[in-house]
Parts: C-alpha cells; structure tokens; sequence
C-alpha cells in the first residue's frame, strides 16, 4: 500500500488523478468462434479504450506519477524516451498535460501515423536508423540524460515500475472482471515488448494461484525471447525489439508462444470485419496466441489476453492489404461468431500523489 505525500491537493496531484479517470478500467470482450467445430471463448482486455489508445497509458501514467512521488522530476524538466511507438505517444501526451517538454527517439521504420501523432503531442522525434540497432537508440536517451541532469528518462525496458503498473491496474481489471462472471483465469498469453504487460499480469495472476499459466509471445519470424537476439524482421509491431528487457525474468513464466505475423495480421482483419473490433496487429498475435495457448489446455479453458491498440496507427502496413493464408496459420480454421462485453466493477482510481 503507497502512502500518499504530503500535499496530495497539489496542482501535480489534481493533474494526476485526473489522468487516471482517463487511464485504466477498460471493458474486457468475450470473443466468441469456433475453432474446427468447437465453439469456444477467449477473454481480451479492449485497451485501445484508454486515453491515447493504448495500453503504454498505464506504465507511462504510473512512472511519471511515481518519479513526482520520489521527486525524480520536477515540473518543466525535460522527458526522453525511445520507443517503437505507442509508449511515445503516452508520454508525449502525459508529458504535455504535465507540463514537460517530451523528446521521443524513433526508429525509422516506425509507420507514419505513429510518427505524426507523436509530433501532434507537441513532442520532438528523433529518428535513428534502424541498421544502427535498437540499442543505439536507447544510448542516445542515456547520453541526453548525461548531458542535462534534468532529463528524465523512464527507462521503460529495465523500470520495475512498468511491470508494477500492471500489476496494479491490469491484472487487477482482469481478475475483478472475470469473477462477475464466476470465472478464474487459466492462463493469461501476452506479446512481449518491454514486458511489462506479461510480466506485472503474471505476477500478479502467479500470486492468486500458481497454477495459472503465463506465457510470453514472440513472432516466429524473429523469436527474440527464444534465442535473446534479433534473428530476423516481422511484421507485429511493438514486440521483439531485437532483445531481451532488463524486466522480462523467463524463468518466472511459462512457455514462450510463437505466431507468424502473417497469421496476426489476418486475424487482427478478421476482429475488425467480422465483429468490429478495430484492434492493431498486436492484438491479432495476441488473440492467435490465446489460441494456441487453449488448443494446448483443452477448449473450455479460460485464456486471457489483452487487445493493445486500435487499428489506426497502421493504416499504412500490411493491415490493410490482403493477407494470403498460408500452412500452419491458425487464422484458416478459425470462424468469429460474436462478442460479448464483459460487466465488472470499476476499480477505485489509483493515484498517489
């Protein structure tokens, strides 16, 4: 339990509790389909639901709120982080409504629309060649910082805090969610971009019960987790940054899940078509993954999952063009009958300050 500070009436503390009516506490769906004749569910969070629209809401919103309460920050200082995207957006936004000057460091083949969002926050982009790797990213983050002791980096691949966050918000949601329904998750499955998702759900879902399975997800066409370097290129945006994260701890999950991206792609088309859930290509590999992970449990598990982001960061990638089935796609067998909300009790507003 996090003790306020003193002064929680401070013009930060009203900014962040304003926030945090805006992040979190978003609906979860049950997805409905059949998978070669079994009619079966899969449980997803919609995170395209919060203030930017997506997930990187919570971690941004909780680091920030914690380096005010520790007083790493102050207002007006400077704040650089490198991303593939979504994290940039939420702190740009965050940061702006904050007051800060925000500096996101991208990579080049980062899409457009994720680029001109970030420029809209009012934030600064630096773009780095991809061939220079992404590690050369987040040193040029580190040599900003050196150069301004008041450059605030949140360090989002190695800060504990983006796992806690999660831990604290999402899984929290998830658990709430699925209890109005009389249900317990058996397994929650997560692509892998910090790892904050899977690993701040899992400890939590862990804790509850070891027996709840938490698997890690990785592309096939460039598995990070499984061989801890970049091995190839895909096309799922936001996970397998050519490396492990510092807060990604293998051996306190269960098996590493592999999509193609391809597959990822097609069923991120099929949500949105079929039941109108404009969901990114993250979400499609999340919900592939759910699957998989089901097809190895037994049909009437309970698997959770997250959905993101929403589609309209990729309007200009593979999302919408058309995307061949091919042998051992999962997408071919499956047919999406429909989706159901979720009720849950909404979870008391977490701010600290």
């Amino acid at each position: 339990m996090i003790v306020p500070m003193s002064g929680a009436g401070s013009i930060a503390g009203e900014k962040f509790s304003s926030l945090w009516h805006l992040v979190g506490n978003t609906p979860m769906v049950e997805v409905i389909y059949t998978y070669r004749g079994s009619k079966r569910s899969i449980f997803a969070k919609c995170e395209y639901h919060n203030f930017t629209g997506s997930i990187k809401d919570r971690m941004a919103l909780y680091i920030l709120e914690h380096a005010y309460l520790e007083e790493k920050i102050r207002p007006g200082d400077p704040i650089v982080e490198t991303t593939t995207g979504n994290a940039g957006i939420s702190l740009a936004a965050i940061g702006r409504r904050l007051g800060h000057p925000v500096t996101v460091i991208i990579p080049d083949s980062l899409t457009r629309e994720r680029t001109d969002i970030i420029k809209s926050l009012g934030a600064e982009v630096i773009s780095v060649d991809l061939g220079h790797g992404f590690q050369r990213s987040i040193r040029l983050a580190e040599e900003m910082a050196a150069e301004d002791p008041n450059v605030f980096l949140p360090h989002q691949f190695s800060n504990a805090l983006n796992a806690e966050a999660h831990e604290q918000t999402t899984a929290t949601e998830i658990w709430g969610q699925l209890a109005v329904r009389g249900l317990r998750p058996d397994a929650f499955v997560a692509g892998v971009g910090t790892g904050g998702t899977v690993m701040g759900v899992g400890r939590f879902l862990k804790m509850k019960d070891r027996s709840i399975m938490v698997h890690p997800l990785e592309p096939v066409e460039s598995p990070a987790l499984s061989t801890g370097s970049k091995t190839g290129t895909h096309r799922i945006c936001g996970i397998s940054d050519e490396f492990v994260p510092g807060i990604v701890k293998l051996g306190n999950l269960d098996s590493i899940v592999q999509v193609h991206d391809g597959d990822a792609i097609r069923a991120a088309q099929m949500l949105a078509a079929q039941l109108g859930l404009d969901v990114g290509i993250s979400s499609g590999a999340n919900f592939i993954g759910a699957v998989k992970v089901q097809n190895m449990l037994g049909a009437h598990a309970c698997v959770t999952t997250v959905f993101p982001d929403s589609n309209k960061k990729y309007l200009s990638t593979d999302l919408v063009k058309e995307e061949p089935a091919r042998n051992g796609y999962l997408s071919a067998e499956i047919a999406l009958a429909e989706c159901k909300p979720v009720s849950g009790a909404r979870t008391a507003n977490v701010s600290i300050l």
